[in-house]
């Protein structure tokens, strides 16, 4: 998973249907917020399938992981800019742990300010780059079991803040607990976390190293 550093031109915004609308300038980095994040916006459950399910904790870090069937759709959560992608598996059991967890994965940095991402995708949709325009609810991918999913079909996913590509994996895996936006967000309620999360900026700044356990 690479955050990407180089300079995006203008990409036109598209809808959840995928109609493309009006052109608007990208920001000078993908990764980087919104300058006045933005209050109200839609938040939307990240997987759209009628059979779903999820944690309200996760194994060592703030995260949930989303069951739902190989090959349902992954969306986004609310608006916002294509952050990291990555469209190739390499994680491997003998190498590095924690790099490549996510196998194929993407995050969607939020007009509120935060950091949304998804993993163990089986593909990743058309169209979905660095730097590219979103709506909240437009297709980014699939749910998958890439990565160390271990043969399960779920969607790994994290809430944190941009960081402005300095972090790592340990942030972008998640440093909030979704669960209690994703229980808004599946019964339509809009509860947003960038608040959470920037309380947490200010308290732990982008760690440049992993927590150890």
């Amino acid at each position: 998973m690479v955050s990407p550093t180089a300079v995006v031109s203008p990409t036109a915004v598209t809808s959840p249907t995928g109609a493309a609308g009006p052109t608007s300038a990208a920001p000078d980095r993908p990764d980087q917020p919104a300058a006045t994040p933005r209050e109200g916006l839609p938040h939307v459950f990240p997987v759209r399938a009628g059979k779903v399910a999820y944690h309200p904790t996760h194994s060592a870090y703030p995260g949930t992981d989303i069951f739902a069937d190989c090959g349902e759709p992954v969306v986004a959560v609310t608006d916002g800019t294509i952050g990291e992608v990555s469209r190739r598996d390499r994680y491997k059991k003998s190498g590095p742990q924690g790099p490549y967890n996510g196998g194929l994965s993407v995050s969607v940095i939020g007009a509120d300010g935060v950091r949304y991402y998804g993993s163990h995708l089986t593909e990743i949709a058309e169209g979905i780059d660095a730097g590219v325009r979103v709506r909240a609810g437009q297709r980014l991918g699939t749910v998958g079991r890439t990565g160390n999913a271990n043969n399960v079909c779920h969607l790994h996913f994290g809430i944190s803040p941009p960081c402005l590509g300095e972090d790592g994996w340990w942030i972008r895996r998640g440093v909030v607990w979704p669960a209690p936006y994703l229980d808004s967000w599946r019964k339509g309620g809009n509860r947003e976390p960038a608040a959470e999360v920037t309380a947490w900026h200010r308290k732990h700044g982008c760690p440049s190293k992993p927590p150890t356990r």
